[in-house]
């Protein structure tokens, strides 16, 4: 097998002004390959530009996030209609997320992207050139949904997630918060989100992994971008949800502490998996 370099891209949400930035940090390391890791379209105003970028890249693979089934399937996070009615509160954040997720359905229904959505892979799976084998998914392996990897975690709690994934590097987005855990024998990788970012780095966040004979090695790359020019785009949308992204871009969604499992990382690290005992 060939060597090589890939972005590993998660959680667009919609946002083509960070994600030429990343794009363009990605093509600056010479990646020749793109993987992403779902979430896509919704809970950001160009849903449709976002995928016409990606669905063009050669040598691209791409998986579903819990919010691109959401918006094929109709479902949709907490809080359940069960909820609502034990809790007549809740109606007005029932609505608003039945209503950003109706939007973003229109506008891919519209310009011919809802099959493509609907039939979105849960995973992708390749054996490096080195011997590594590689695992990427949303959430954790098996699902793309649920409370995810995040340096808050436990070890025990993602070792339970990871049991049974066959694999010695796993790559996963979701909760958009970076992060890199040696899990027993497996090497743990949150790469981040390119949009909807946790405070405190409002820069896009992504993942190249590079692969020779030699080994194979995975590192962070923080990119900034026109953060002002996204929030007028949100503006000029009229997104349902405009506030709550727009929360985002203000810092307003903090990442969480991290558990005393996490160890401290230098920006921009290179991590290397264990070699494969195989």
């Amino acid at each position: 097998m060939a060597d090589v370099r890939i972005a590993v891209i998660s959680d667009i949400h919609g946002n083509t002004i960070a994600l030429d930035a990343v794009l363009a940090d990605a093509r600056s390391q010479g990646v020749d390959q793109y993987w992403f890791l779902g979430d896509h379209v919704a809970i950001g105003p160009e849903p449709v530009a976002v995928l016409d970028r990606i669905a063009a890249l050669r040598d691209a693979r791409h998986i579903r996030g819990n919010t691109d089934r959401y918006v094929v399937t109709g479902e949709g996070p907490p809080p359940s209609l069960d909820a609502v009615r034990a809790n007549p509160a809740l109606i007005p954040t029932y609505t608003l997320i039945a209503a950003s997720f109706a939007w973003t359905r229109g506008y891919v229904t519209a310009r011919g992207w809802f099959e493509w959505l609907e039939k979105l892979p849960l995973d992708i799976r390749l054996t490096a050139p080195d011997g590594t084998r590689v695992l990427a998914v949303h959430a954790s392996p098996g699902t793309d949904d649920g409370e995810g990897v995040h340096p808050g975690r436990a070890s025990s709690e993602i070792g339970a997630l990871i049991t049974g994934a066959d694999a010695d590097l796993v790559l996963v987005g979701h909760t958009h918060e970076p992060m890199v855990r040696r899990v027993d024998d497996v090497l743990v990788v949150n790469a981040g989100s390119v949009s909807n970012p946790r405070a405190p780095d409002l820069r896009a966040c992504y993942v190249v992994l590079e692969s020779t004979l030699a080994g194979t090695r995975v590192q962070h790359r923080r990119v900034a971008y026109d953060h002002d020019a996204f929030t007028e785009t949100v503006r000029r949308s009229r997104h349902p949800a405009r506030e709550f992204i727009l929360g985002f871009q203000r810092g307003e969604h903090m990442c969480r502490a991290p558990h005393r499992d996490q160890p401290a990382l230098t920006p921009g690290e290179s991590i290397r998996p264990r070699a494969a005992s195989r």
